[in-house]
């Protein structure tokens, strides 16, 4: 009678722990490096009081450029909110063993495209800046349209062009629209 208290507990315990590393790898990746980001905006507030310091006008366009970064990281953050809270849905959706199983099946289709997208979008990103040298891009993909918006050098067609490329390659049938963010234009 021991034996069987020791099997159905270790079963137990082997089980739950099938089921939180299925959790782990399943849930979406959160950022965690709110140290990192601390220490960042204490160096650029330094580095500012010795540029206010050395020359007033470098101050304004340190505060132009730090003020487009964070509209790239909000638009980010709240495009991943909202994949966040659809992701949720979606999961509650998976999970329901009330529903018919094609619609849970759905669901599950419909959080790894969402996954997917959001993966591309990141790679995009990543790619526009390392080969073709902008400063940041920013890539929103929807169902059939990619907007991608980039940061750093003149706007031309052949730069356009060449994002449009990428863009293709990567997202496939989607329909690229290419906008430049100016030096002195913040959105």
């Amino acid at each position: 009678m021991m034996l069987k208290k020791q099997t159905v507990w270790l079963l137990t315990m082997l089980s739950l722990v099938v089921v939180l590393s299925v959790y782990y790898i399943t849930a979406e990746p959160t950022n965690n490096n709110l140290a990192n980001v601390d220490v960042g905006q204490e160096e650029k507030a330094k580095g500012k009081d010795a540029k206010k310091e050395n020359a007033g006008m470098k101050t304004e366009n340190t505060t132009i450029t730090d003020a487009k970064d964070e509209v790239f990281e909000e638009i980010r953050l709240q495009m991943q909110d909202e994949r966040s809270k659809k992701y949720e849905e979606l999961q509650q959706v998976a999970g329901s063993t009330e529903l018919p199983v094609e619609e849970r099946s759905e669901a599950k289709d419909e959080m790894n495209r969402l996954q997917q997208i959001a993966e591309k979008e990141k790679f995009v990103e990543n790619l526009i800046i390392q080969t073709l040298g902008y400063e940041d891009a920013l890539v929103q993909a929807d169902e059939s349209e990619v907007l991608i918006t980039v940061k750093g050098k003149e706007p031309s067609k052949a730069n356009a062009n060449e994002i449009i490329k990428i863009v293709k390659k990567e997202m496939g049938n989607s329909t690229p629209t290419v906008a430049f963010q100016g030096e002195n234009e913040i959105k």
